[in-house]
């Protein structure tokens, strides 16, 4: 009689059950990988041949997909919108529509993205090679310690870059788009970026480069524990690059949400208080 209870069909409370159960212990996981990479950076900072590499790696060769990413995003929010506030006879407002779209949101976003796509997945693929091939192994062998030496130099080369790629894209999300509306669609030169000055400000800028830092630090986390996690073979290593742009992607949107809250309530403390000038 155990038998054939053990051989039946989970029901759906048992398949929502272990899927909330596998979940949390993947929650705790990961928030563990956390607090010991964190560690590793405060007991001791990576060599610079071992950092550089990688800063290398993550900014200077993210730089072309980031700058085209933010180019054609201006320019197909000039496209997308002059129509709509050209119904309204706002068409000349359309630069603070671009730019504050790029910079509070898009920006930050589409950087992080793109890190997660290019960067993100080669980390998991890289690890994930070591974990296949036993060189972690070996590494312990050797009495160094595998997060010190993997995962802290990959952490601040994100943590540390992506607000200058976000920085970029910003800067030319906004010539796409005044290229577009001034140079193609006849907007006012001068109202374009009038109306940018006035809707745009400080506060704005530093959210959205505040956001991009939590965006690369949970990207260069997943991503290495995706692949110090990696299954075997390639396989397990394709796997692991695979889930690591998913969750990566998913904890962009996660983190995004939960720091434009944020973001909204200490701006409108900020403004109670009197500084109007942000």
């Amino acid at each position: 009689m155990s038998a054939s209870l053990l051989d039946t069909d989970p029901t759906p409370i048992h398949t929502v059950g272990r899927l909330v159960t596998n979940f949390i212990i993947a929650i705790g996981d990961l928030t563990r990988f956390l607090f010991l990479t964190l560690g590793g950076l405060l007991g001791q900072l990576p060599r610079s041949r071992v950092l550089w590499p990688v800063m290398y790696e993550v900014g200077v060769r993210s730089v072309p997909v980031i700058a085209v990413t933010g180019l054609f995003i201006g320019m197909v929010l000039a496209v997308q919108t002059y129509d709509t506030l050209r119904m309204y006879r706002l068409e000349s407002r359309i630069g603070s529509v671009i730019n504050v779209s790029l910079v509070k949101e898009l920006g930050p976003v589409l950087a992080a993205t793109m890190l997660a796509g290019r960067v993100g997945c080669a980390m998991a693929a890289e690890i994930g090679t070591m974990r296949v091939t036993e060189q972690i192994d070996a590494l312990k062998a050797l009495g160094a310690n595998p997060i010190s030496y993997l995962v802290v130099p990959r952490f601040l080369a994100c943590f540390c870059l992506i607000p200058a790629l976000t920085l970029i894209a910003d800067g030319l999300g906004m010539f796409g788009g005044w290229l577009v509306s001034v140079q193609m669609l006849g907007v006012s030169d001068h109202f374009f970026w009038l109306y940018s000055q006035q809707f745009i400000t400080a506060f704005d800028v530093v959210s959205g480069v505040m956001k991009s830092m939590f965006f690369g630090a949970a990207i260069s986390i997943i991503a290495c524990h995706r692949g110090f996690h990696c299954g075997s073979g390639a396989e397990g290593v394709g796997r692991a690059a695979t889930d690591s742009f998913v969750c990566s992607f998913i904890a962009i949107l996660v983190l995004d949400l939960v720091l434009v809250i944020l973001l909204n309530n200490v701006y409108r403390l900020l403004w109670a208080l009197g500084f109007t000038v942000l």
